[in-house]
């Protein structure tokens, strides 16, 4: 596969290094001269230019790239590049880094994003799991379709723990996906009980908001009577 980064910093290389190693084709594309570290992902092309600009995409491939990663730390770099590789070069899957959560909305199709990541957002889902037992947390959208994919550590007295997966009851927008189970995943099948401390892993359809209230209350810790 041919990948395009675009954003030679510490987020680019560490996703080039990564690819490299699993032998894709990597190319990487930066503006400044003293982001050229071509020495720490040495298995990459390297490109100075403005991927902003046509002519530097067409040195860097894009035509004949599969997927463009947009890492710079410039959220209209990123939408730009990802409109430029999606209409002018027919890149098949573009993926942009998203730098301020305020600016989530436009990363859509409409500026040729297929898959936006935004790291402070990831960020916050991973603090919130660290000390939220039976709250419901969400770990990312899926651009293409709407769906999301939902996580929840179930605590003791969750009231779905002892329960086999058959016999839970969910809306029809959401689908238990996966069980993890001490570090180990699980298929979510109808027999299946799940058990305290396991993290259920839940697929959302797009709209599914209104229904996550009903979701909450199968893993929210029950309420027990205060001693008078």
């Amino acid at each position: 596969m041919k990948v395009l980064i675009v954003g030679a910093g510490s987020v680019g290389r560490s996703i080039a290094r990564e690819l490299a190693k699993s032998k894709h084709e990597v190319t990487i594309v930066d503006l400044a001269p003293g982001a050229m570290k071509v020495a720490s992902v040495s298995q990459a092309d390297w490109i100075l230019g403005d991927a902003c600009e046509l002519e530097t995409l067409e040195r860097a491939g894009a035509e004949q790239t599969d997927v463009v990663v947009a890492a710079t730390g410039d959220d209209k770099a990123n939408l730009v590049v990802s409109l430029l590789c999606k209409t002018e070069f027919g890149v098949e899957r573009a993926i942009a880094r998203i730098n301020n959560p305020k600016n989530e909305w436009l990363f859509d199709e409409s500026w040729g994003v297929d898959v936006a990541v935004s790291t402070p957002r990831i960020i916050t889902s991973l603090v919130e799991d660290a000390v939220a037992d039976g709250a419901l947390i969400a770990v990312m959208t899926f651009q293409r379709s709407g769906a999301s994919l939902m996580q929840v550590t179930l605590p003791d007295d969750a009231p779905v723990a002892g329960t086999p997966v058959s016999q839970i009851y969910l809306p029809a927008t959401v689908m238990i996906n996966a069980i993890v189970r001490d570090g180990v995943p699980f298929a979510a099948d109808p027999d299946l009980t799940l058990e305290a401390g396991d993290q259920a892993l839940l697929l959302c359809a797009e709209g599914a908001e209104a229904d996550l209230d009903l979701v909450a209350e199968l893993f929210t810790p029950m309420e027990h009577p205060q001693p008078e």
